[in-house]
């Protein structure tokens, strides 16, 4: 266990943000794969960029990395135009 005040104030942080992550990441896979398995082209362009921001606003956080999100937004946006 930790000794110094602010290692313990540190951990406890460090698994709070932890969690955070992990909920938000868990939150746009989900979103991710909802997108992916839609059909209507009308339902995917307006789910679209909602998807595109909640990556975007992880790969800020430095939740996921920049070119993770811009490889999955890439492949979002040329499934969404690949539907009839």
């Amino acid at each position: 266990m930790a000794n110094h005040k602010s290692s313990i104030k540190r951990i406890r942080q460090t698994s709070a943000r932890r969690l955070r992550n992990r909920y938000y990441a868990k939150t746009a896979r989900n979103a991710v794969r909802a997108l992916r398995a839609l059909e209507d082209k009308n339902e995917a362009q307006a789910l679209y960029p909602k998807v595109c921001s909640m990556l975007d606003k992880l790969a800020k956080k430095n939740v996921i990395h920049k070119n993770k999100a811009g490889n999955l937004k890439s492949k979002l946006a040329k499934h969404v135009n690949g539907l009839a």
